[in-house]
C-alpha cells in the first residue's frame, strides 16, 4: 500500500509514480507505466438536493457495533443533512453550496471543503469505486486511489464485503498549507463475489479540502476507445435537444465522440426547435440528424448502429433514449470499462426515476428462464431510495449483480459485436434489448450493468404499456426471444403464463388487450418472414383494432362519464380483498368466470359500479363488476370498462385454440426462428425496411411512419 503527502501546483495533474513501502521501511519509485483514469470523484454543486446523497453525504456518529459493517460511521438524517442549506460565495467569488447540514461544501464539480472537527464521506452511488466489477470483468489487479488535498485531516479508505460488512482498508493524515498529493494502492483480490472501496475526509482542528481524486489502473491500454451515440427519438423534441446541449458541454465527453446519430421518428422535428440551432453550432460535425419513418426503439437503434458500424471509425455505439437525463461521468467510465475488460462486454447503465431523483428503479435485470420474464436481478431491490438508505448501509446494494441485458435507455455495445451479430430484431419495441443482450451472450459477449453509471427515466410503473397497443408488442416479442433463447421445452411456464394473462384480462374486462395478444400469436404462427413488414405496419392498425373496444377509449374529463352506482352495496360493507395462495386465487378465477355467463345488469350499462384508481387495477378486483370507470396509469383520463359476455365467450374459445396449437407448433416455430434471426438482423434487410419507411406520407397519422431525410451539421 502507499500514501504520500508531495505538494504539488499543476491543476488535473495525476501522478505517474508515488513511493511504494517496502517490509524493511524503505522506499523505491514505481514503475513508469502508463495511468488509465477510469473513475473521477464527481460533484454536482448546481443540482438540488434531492440527488445530493448519490454523490456526498456527512458522517454525524460512530458505532462499533456487533460487527464491522458500520465502521465508517452513520449518516446524517435527511432531517439534519438538508437543514440550513443555502447558496453561499466563497472568498474567490466562486459559487458553493452548503451541504450536509453544515458539515462542509461543495466546491465545483470535484471537490469539497470539509469543516473543523467534521467527517464527508464519499462511500456514496456516484463516488464509489464498485471494485467488485473491475475484479470480475477485467484483469486489473489492483486500484490506485489518487487524491489532492490541502488543510489538516486525515483521509480513511474503507472496503466492504459482499455481504455488506464494512472494512479500514487504509489511511493517511495530512497537514499541508498547500495541495498535496496522497496515493492508495489498493488490491482487487478480495472482491470476488462483491464489495466497494471509497474513502472519507475527516477535518482535525482546521478545515480539510478535497480539490480531486481519481481511480486509476496501470495499463498499456491508456487511450480511450472512441464511440458514436445513438439517440432514437419521437415527438420528443424537447427532451433530445436539452440532451444534445448538455453534451455539447463536455468537453472530456465529446473528445472521445465520433459522432451523434439522432434517429428521427416523430412528426414533431427535433431540426425545428426553437433551441436545436445552439445545440447543433455547439456540436458542428460531431451532430448527424437522420428522419426516418416510425420503426420503433428497434428500428431506431438499428439505424444508428448500422450507420456507425458502416462508417468504422467508432470502437462503441452507445444507444441513449430521447427522454433521460445522463451523468455524464458515466459515460466516460463506460468506456473505460469495455476498454480494459477481458473480452468485448456490453456495458450498461443504471435507471434512476426521472421524477423521484434519488430512487434507484433498476440496478441491473435478468430473465427468469422458466417463466420467461424480465424483472429485477436476483438479490436486488426495484425502487431503492439513497436519500433514505445509503450504500453503506444496505448491505445487497454490495452484492455483485450479473445481468442478462441492460435497457436501451443507456447500453454501451462494442462495434465489433454488431459486426458479428447484426442489429436489433424488427419488434419494434419491448424485448429488442433483451434479446439482443441474450443473443450476445449465447455469442460470448457478456453484458455488464455498471454501478456509477446511470441515467434518470421516466420509471415503469408511472405507465402501464401492458394493456395500450403496447401489449401486442409485450406478448409477440416474449414468445419470439423465448423460441430463439428458452432453454427450456416450449419455453417453460411461458404458454401457461401467456393464457393465464389472456383470462385475467377478460376477467377484468380488458377486451382490447385480449383481442391484441390473439393477434400477437397469430401473427407468431404465421411465420417470422411478417417481422419486417409489421414493424413498419403493424402500429396503425393496433391503433385502429382499439377504437372497437370500450376499454380501449378514453376521456380526460370525468364528468363524461354516468356518476359510479351500484344497485346494492357491498355485503357487509366489505371490499373485495386480494386471494390468497394459488388456491385463493384458482377459486377467485373460477367464481369470477362463473359470472361471466350471468346477464349484464340494467344499472351497470347506464352508471359503472364503481370508480377504480389506478393503483387498485387488479383482476381480482374488476371480475366482480358489470362495469368500472378505470383511470389511466399517467393519471390523465379514464376508461369506461363494460362486461360483455359474448365478447368473454369468443375471446376465451379463440384463446383455449391458439394457445393449444401454439404448444404444439413451438418445436417448429423454434427451428424456423432460429433459422430467421440472421436475415431478421443483418444490416441489408434493414436497408429496406429503412428505405420503405422513409415512402410513407409526411403527414400520417401518429403511428404511422414519416418521409425520410438526413441533416448533417457541418
Amino acid at each position: 500500500m502507499t500514501h504520500t503527502a508531495e505538494p504539488t501546483t499543476e491543476t488535473g495533474t495525476v501522478p505517474t509514480s508515488g513511493h511504494q513501502e517496502l517490509a524493511d521501511g524503505s522506499q523505491q519509485p514505481h514503475p513508469q507505466l502508463p495511468l488509465r483514469i477510469v473513475q473521477r470523484t464527481i460533484m454536482r454543486a448546481d443540482q438540488e438536493l434531492d440527488i445530493r446523497p448519490l454523490y456526498i453525504g456527512g458522517v454525524s456518529s460512530f458505532s462499533a457495533g456487533e460487527s464491522t459493517s458500520r465502521q465508517s460511521g452513520a449518516e446524517q438524517d435527511d432531517a439534519e443533512a438538508t437543514e440550513g442549506s443555502a447558496s453561499t460565495t466563497s472568498a474567490d467569488g466562486s459559487d458553493t453550496v452548503e451541504a450536509m447540514g453544515g458539515f462542509g461544501s461543495i466546491t465545483g464539480n470535484t471537490g469539497a471543503t470539509v469543516k473543523s472537527e467534521r467527517r464527508l464521506t464519499f462511500g456514496t452511488y456516484f463516488n464509489a469505486f464498485p471494485a467488485s466489477y473491475w475484479r470480475r470483468w477485467t484483469t486489473m489487479e489492483s486500484v490506485r486511489l489518487v487524491m489532492r488535498v490541502s488543510g489538516q485531516g486525515t483521509i480513511i479508505v474503507y472496503r466492504s464485503t459482499a455481504k455488506g460488512h464494512v472494512q479500514r482498508a487504509d489511511s493517511a493524515v495530512v497537514d499541508s498549507r498547500g495541495l498535496s498529493t496522497i496515493e492508495f494502492d489498493l488490491p482487487l483480490k478480495p472482491f470476488i463475489d462483491g464489495g466497494w472501496y471509497w474513502f472519507d475526509v475527516e477535518a482535525g482542528d482546521k478545515s480539510m479540502t478535497l480539490q480531486d481524486a481519481v481511480w486509476v489502473f496501470e495499463t498499456d491500454k491508456a487511450t480511450s476507445g472512441t464511440l458514436s451515440i445513438g439517440i432514437t427519438t419521437f415527438n420528443r423534441p424537447e427532451f433530445c435537444v436539452d440532451q444534445l446541449i448538455k453534451l455539447a458541454e463536455q468537453p472530456a465527453v465529446l473528445d472521445i465522440i465520433d459522432q451523434i446519430l439522432v434517429v428521427d421518428q416523430g412528426t414533431q422535428r427535433v431540426s425545428d426547435h426553437e433551441l436545436y440551432p445552439q445545440a447543433a453550432a455547439s456540436l458542428g460535425a460531431k451532430l448527424r440528424v437522420i428522419e426516418q419513418g416510425n420503426l420503433g426503439g428497434s428500428g431506431g437503434f438499428s439505424r444508428s448502429m448500422d450507420e456507425v458500424t458502416a462508417k468504422g471509425d467508432a470502437d462503441y455505439v452507445l444507444l441513449l433514449d430521447d427522454d433521460v437525463v445522463c451523468e455524464p461521468e458515466g459515460i466516460l467510465r463506460a468506456v473505460a470499462f469495455a476498454d480494459l475488460a477481458k473480452r468485448p462486454t456490453l456495458v450498461g447503465g443504471q435507471m434512476f426515476s426521472l421524477y423521484d431523483r434519488s430512487v434507484l428503479h433498476a440496478f441491473g435485470e435478468t430473465v427468469a428462464k422458466y417463466r420467461w420474464f424480465w424483472g429485477a436481478a436476483p438479490h436486488t431491490v426495484h425502487g431503492h431510495n439513497f436519500a433514505r438508505h445509503s450504500l453503506r448501509s444496505t448491505h445487497w446494494l454490495h452484492r455483485r449483480i450479473d445481468v442478462d441485458y441492460n435497457g436501451w435507455w443507456m447500453c454501451l455495445i462494442p462495434t465489433q459485436v454488431v459486426r458479428e451479430l447484426g442489429l436489433s430484431l424488427p419488434m419494434f419495441i419491448k424485448w429488442d434489448d433483451a434479446e439482443f443482450g441474450l443473443r450476445a451472450a449465447e455469442a460470448g459477449y457478456p453484458t455488464v450493468t455498471l454501478p456509477g453509471v446511470a441515467v434518470w427515466h421516466v420509471p415503469w410503473h408511472e405507465k402501464d404499456d401492458t394493456i395500450d397497443w403496447q401489449a401486442y408488442f409485450h406478448r409477440r416479442n416474449r414468445i419470439i426471444a423465448a423460441l430463439l433463447h428458452s432453454p427450456y421445452e416450449r419455453g417453460g411456464r411461458l404458454i401457461r403464463e401467456s393464457f393465464e394473462t389472456q383470462v385475467k384480462h377478460l376477467l377484468s374486462m380488458q377486451y382490447g388487450p385480449a383481442e391484441m395478444g390473439l393477434m400477437a400469436i397469430e401473427d407468431i404462427l404465421e411465420g417470422p418472414q411478417r417481422m419486417h413488414r409489421d414493424v413498419l405496419k403493424r402500429l396503425p392498425e393496433l391503433r385502429e383494432l382499439r377504437k372497437q373496444y370500450d376499454d380501449s377509449t378514453s376521456e380526460s374529463d370525468l364528468d363524461k362519464f354516468p356518476k359510479a352506482r351500484r344497485r346494492k352495496p357491498p355485503r357487509k360493507g366489505k371490499e373485495p380483498t386480494a386471494p390468497r395462495g394459488r388456491l385463493g386465487r384458482a377459486k377467485t378465477m373460477a367464481v369470477g368466470a362463473a359470472r361471466q355467463v350471468l346477464p349484464v345488469r340494467e344499472l351497470a350499462k347506464r352508471n359503472p359500479e364503481a370508480s377504480v384508481a389506478h393503483v387498485d387495477l387488479k383482476w381480482w378486483l374488476l371480475s366482480q363488476f358489470d362495469s368500472a370507470l378505470v383511470s389511466s396509469a399517467d393519471g390523465t383520463a379514464a376508461s369506461w370498462y363494460k362486461r360483455h359476455p359474448e365478447q368473454f365467450r369468443d375471446l376465451l374459445r379463440r384463446s383455449i385454440a391458439i394457445h393449444t396449437r401454439l404448444a404444439k407448433e413451438w418445436p417448429d416455430l423454434v427451428e424456423q426462428y432460429k433459422a430467421a434471426l440472421p436475415e431478421l438482423a443483418a444490416p441489408k434487410t434493414w436497408h429496406q425496411t429503412f428505405e420503405e419507411s422513409m415512402k410513407k406520407d409526411a403527414s400520417s397519422s401518429e403511428g404511422g411512419a414519416v418521409a425520410g431525410k438526413e441533416s448533417v451539421t457541418s
